[in-house]
């Protein structure tokens, strides 16, 4: 995916998987909602997203706009068995390796037949992972032997594999780089516009949209460190005529920088310029060129593939390709990124989806709690699973951090990373869907500096090559002990492997049903609870989004829930903590369940 440096005011990325459960909301009284979502088994899935190129990354000179031999690289190798383990026992289930595929960048490879880009339509040094020069290859930064670098790639995955960990990676099919030239393409592939015909602006047998008698013109601006590299190259040329639309549908030979300029727009047969018409019968070339290279990875052994953009690609391709590959491999999910919860359902049926990002519901109003923004409201989160992934809440990807999005721990954001707490745990129990962390997050890493491209923007950088400081001190020179961290950084990873290991384990979170007790009497807005509970287990979620006020109160659970439970004439019933081991017993559930809960904290009550 672009990142918000390139995408503006879009606003969420989205994944998917299985069939559509149905939801059944009754309203029991003013104060509580519930469903009946019926249990979704193997939903819950814990995603680690790993940016390969900073992972395994041990320099820590971080030099503004540094070159790979400055900065440093982390390599596939890196990721090691002892770093495998680690991530396992967080409770990880998959493991998404973002930048892996061929992408166009600053750095010489030409020794090795790579051809080398244009610094003017490349942006950082090490350049952008979702600008995509080879689609059958892998990023040479990633390997110790270049000329082995695909070896070494499949030796990760089986080393994940062993590790009992599933293998994600990036499918970028609405765009490529400007460059894109593959030389490690199959016998038989042909690249992308070899047999365009450039003179017609549009023509459902291109493979891309052009503007025709137009020349490309490099946008104003600085793309590859600005007077502080040099190339040849770099001369604000770039010989492309006539010029091709740009990956975020500008349709100009003189796109602006923060356009998607260093991409070039795929055609799938939509005829942009004229309605939207659509071309699809026959099959375009380009729609037999993505499903070959979905099966090329495939028969690789990746388990999943997070579709970038998916939206911006139509849902007919979609629901045309995603079956093919399942007859490869039936057991792979699919992850699509998109931004209109209105077409999320679409996205499920037509488009055959397995998973989706939950960015513009749930993760924009946790947001907005943890920031204490004015605005910020539990209602959010009833919204959520009430009505915007009515349906399929347990097929949403939950998540606070990200490639694209801001860092908890960052001055953006919200400055302390255990502001997050109850949001995570909200995120990580709201449903039975998958629930993901992003490298770093665990220890509090702030995306502090000014790496190149991206600037001080309170992200983790994807352009430029960097060490990523205080995930640094987790992986201790390799060593992936945690001997580097502070006791507080320890501290916060231990939440974070409770949460998940909990989460990955505790049948209620994963399968259970859903009663939300949230609008109680006892309750601000900024609080929230709910119940995830089966016939046989019950756990009560209490969030505190008030980063100054208690929630010290007694919580009453309805009398036709307590039915429900087969609890309401018990005289005693015991609580466990989840999250801390403690455990309390109440001797009359009718008079209220005690709960103390301190400012920007959370329970997970197991009774």
């Amino acid at each position: 995916m672009i990142t918000k440096k390139q995408i503006g005011s879009l606003m969420v990325v989205v994944l998917l998987l299985a069939e559509c459960t149905p939801k059944v909301v009754l309203k029991t009284n003013m104060n509580t909602q519930y469903t009946t979502e019926e249990p979704v088994k193997d939903n819950k899935f814990i995603i680690y997203q790993i940016m390969v190129r900073l992972f395994g990354n041990q320099n820590t000179t971080n030099k503004h706009y540094g070159t790979r031999d400055e900065n440093g690289v982390g390599k596939f190798n890196d990721i090691t068995d002892k770093a495998l383990s680690e991530i396992k026992a967080l409770g990880t289930s998959h493991v998404w390796y973002t930048g892996v595929i061929e992408h166009a960048t600053m750095t010489d490879y030409s020794a090795y037949n790579i051809k080398p880009d244009d610094p003017d339509i490349v942006k950082g040094i090490a350049g952008s992972p979702y600008a995509i020069k080879d689609y059958y290859d892998v990023d040479p930064d990633l390997a110790v032997d270049v000329k082995n670098r695909m070896t070494e790639f499949v030796a990760l995955i089986r080393r994940t594999h062993q590790h009992q960990l599933k293998v994600i990676i990036d499918f970028v099919p609405n765009h490529v780089a400007r460059t894109y030239n593959s030389d490690a393409k199959p016998t038989g592939v042909v690249d992308f516009g070899t047999n365009d015909d450039k003179t017609k602006a549009f023509s459902p047998q291109n493979d891309f949209y052009y503007i025709p008698g137009q020349p490309f013109v490099v946008p104003a601006g600085t793309n590859a460190g600005g007077e502080a590299f040099t190339s040849p190259l770099k001369d604000n040329r770039f010989d492309e005529n006539p010029a091709k639309a740009t990956g975020n549908d500008v349709f100009s030979a003189t796109p602006s920088l923060n356009d998607w300029s260093e991409t070039i727009k795929l055609n799938y047969g939509v005829d942009y310029q004229d309605h939207r018409k659509t071309y699809f019968d026959p099959v375009p070339p380009v729609w037999e060129k993505m499903r070959d290279i979905l099966v090329f990875w495939a028969k690789k052994d990746v388990d999943g593939f997070r579709c970038d953009m998916a939206e911006m690609v139509p849902v007919e391709f979609w629901n045309w390709v995603i079956p093919a590959v399942k007859k490869v491999n039936p057991n792979i999910i699919f992850i699509a990124e998109a931004y209109n919860p209105q077409e999320y359902q679409k996205y499920f049926t037509t488009g055959q989806f397995d998973f989706l990002y939950d960015k513009v519901g749930l993760y924009d109003g946790l947001k907005r709690l943890i920031r204490d923004e004015p605005n910020g409201h539990v209602k959010d989160i009833t919204y959520v699973w009430s009505q915007e992934s009515r349906g399929f809440s347990s097929r949403m990807v939950r998540f606070l951090e990200n490639h694209d999005e801001e860092r908890i721990a960052s001055a953006g954001f919200a400055g302390n990373p255990w502001l997050a707490k109850p949001a995570m745990v909200v995120a990580a129990t709201l449903s039975s869907g998958p629930v993901m962390i992003y490298f770093g997050q665990e220890v509090g890493e702030p995306g502090k500096g000014n790496e190149g491209f991206g600037g001080e923007d309170n992200r983790t950088t994807i352009f430029d090559y960097w060490g990523v400081p205080e995930h640094q001190k987790w992986m201790n020179n390799g060593r992936f002990d945690g001997g580097g961290l502070s006791e507080n950084q320890q501290n916060l990873r231990a939440f974070y492997q409770k949460l998940l290991t909990t989460v990955a384990s505790n049948r209620v979170i994963r399968e259970g049903k859903f009663y939300e007790l949230a609008h109680l009497p006892e309750f601000s807005h900024k609080q929230y609870a709910y119940l995830r509970f089966t016939d046989k287990q019950r756990v009560l979620v209490i969030a505190n989004f008030d980063r100054n006020q208690d929630l010290n109160t007694r919580i009453h659970l309805p009398q036709e829930l307590l039915q429900t439970l087969q609890v309401s004439d018990k005289k005693s019933v015991i609580f466990k903590n989840l999250l801390t081991g403690g455990s309390f017993f109440i001797t009359d559930i009718q008079a209220g369940i005690p709960v103390h809960v301190l400012p920007s904290d959370a329970w997970l009550l197991e009774f």
